[in-house]
């Protein structure tokens, strides 16, 4: 193995913030801003994907009556013989939204269908596939427990459980339950506005023609999609200049109006890379020059009551930086709180030596062997290496201290899925 020269950008160095700290100077850059979203009240079918500002309490138990949960005939026990099956005469048809008018006559059965309210003095169903109905009365066949097929009044909810809380990022399945409630609108907040900026001289915005030395801008479109999955109302503010003066100019300018600014390239330690200079200048740097892989100049930092984080320019470690560091902090800023991705422990399906001090993010795909998930690693490296990002299916983390892969080692993986994005 060849030596490591000292310019290695990816040298492990004593003097760069470890992971774990960046992490939580991140979250105390949210934490001091706060949430930065208004609020508003929308219908239902808009509210999906939206962060709930206002709690969601039942006015009523769900179900509201005791049901029938199958198609059938309703009795009360104590007119039923568990051992031997009971003959009963059928007084009445109950079909949902049409509620018996008055108790079940004692000693009869109910024809009921799903759904619809038991009626007085009916305790249990029998199925209606179980059941024989010769004309005159109906067969319950015998091994019923009382309560059978029957769904109890609140047994979902209980009037005045408070259902869902502020923060709770609404699902369809959520939504669902807000409806079961009779409400038609949900109290949520708005979507962070962000202000994006990629930067240098050498970007072409897609659709401008080819120079030579020039490069199309892919991370503005990339981040604008992450950043509308992450919860946030994105706006392009174009490409900042190869100019100290026109970042800084540009920054403060922006950092009057957006609360959080993101902006991709100009975080690292070149001459044409003004981003950091301006925070250190204009306001304050939380972090800078992580031990991690790929991402290392990723920095943040604030301009008053603004947010202002340097992504890396290469496309792959802007993708994970965003992933790791903007994502949650969106979500704090937009009334979510700070969540930290979950992690999944799987086997690992390749093999690999790293070196140790910094973490490593590397993209993984999952493969299925014999009914096991296995995550292997793609096995090329390269920052640029869009093509990575899409085969991927998530990222594999490996801490500080490993410094070697065996295959069957357990590993942590997390997928594309916690941010919203599909594999």
């Amino acid at each position: 193995m060849t030596k490591m020269s000292r310019d290695d950008c990816f040298e492990a160095n004593p003097t760069r913030m470890p992971f774990e700290e960046s992490l939580e100077r991140a979250r105390m850059l949210a934490d001091a801003l706060g949430v930065v979203a208004p609020t508003e009240t929308l219908p239902l079918v808009e509210a999906c994907g939206r962060v709930l500002a206002a709690p969601i309490s039942a006015p009523r138990d769900i179900p509201a009556h005791d049901n029938a949960a199958v198609d059938g005939y309703a009795f009360a026990f104590s007119d039923y013989d568990p051992e031997n099956g009971t003959d009963l005469p059928v007084s009445a048809r109950i079909a949902a939204g049409h509620p018996l008018d008055g108790a079940l006559d004692r000693g009869t059965a109910a024809r009921i269908f799903t759904g619809a309210v038991m009626p007085d003095g009916a305790d249990t169903v029998a199925m209606q596939e179980d059941t024989y109905d010769d004309g005159d009365g109906v067969n319950i066949p015998p091994g019923l427990k009382q309560g059978a097929n029957r769904r109890k009044a609140g047994e979902d909810v209980r009037a005045g459980q408070t259902l869902l809380r502020p923060g709770c990022l609404l699902r369809p399945q959520d939504i669902a339950a807000i409806a079961s409630l009779g409400f038609a609108e949900a109290r949520c907040y708005r979507r962070v506005r962000v202000g994006l900026f990629s930067s240098g001289d050498e970007l072409l915005r897609p659709g401008d023609p080819f120079r030579p030395g020039a490069v199309y801008d892919s991370n503005a479109a990339m981040l604008e999609a992450l950043a509308d999955l992450a919860g946030a109302e994105i706006t392009d503010l174009g490409v900042l200049p190869d100019s100290r003066e026109a970042v800084q100019g540009r920054l403060k300018e922006a950092a009057a109006d957006y609360p959080l600014i993101l902006s991709s390239g100009g975080a690292s330690l070149g001459e044409e890379d003004h981003l950091t200079a301006t925070l250190h200048a204009a306001g304050e740097v939380s972090l800078w020059q992580v031990a991690i892989k790929p991402g290392r100049p990723i920095c943040a930092g604030r301009i008053g009551g603004s947010a202002i984080v340097g992504l890396p320019g290469n496309p792959v470690a802007a993708f994970v930086c965003f992933l790791l560091y903007v994502y949650p902090l969106i979500q704090s800023l937009g009334g979510a709180g700070w969540r930290r991705a979950r992690r999944y422990t799987m086997p690992a399906a390749f093999a690999m030596t790293k070196k140790p001090g910094r973490r490593e993010f590397i993209r993984g795909m999952l493969d299925e062997t014999e009914g096991e998930l296995r995550a292997r690693n793609y096995e090329r490296t390269g920052s640029g290496l869009i093509t990575s990002l899409r085969e991927a299916d998530g990222l594999i983390e490996l801490p500080e201290k490993t410094t070697e892969i065996a295959p069957g080692d357990p590993i942590a993986f997390i997928p594309f899925t916690e941010f919203g994005v599909r594999p």
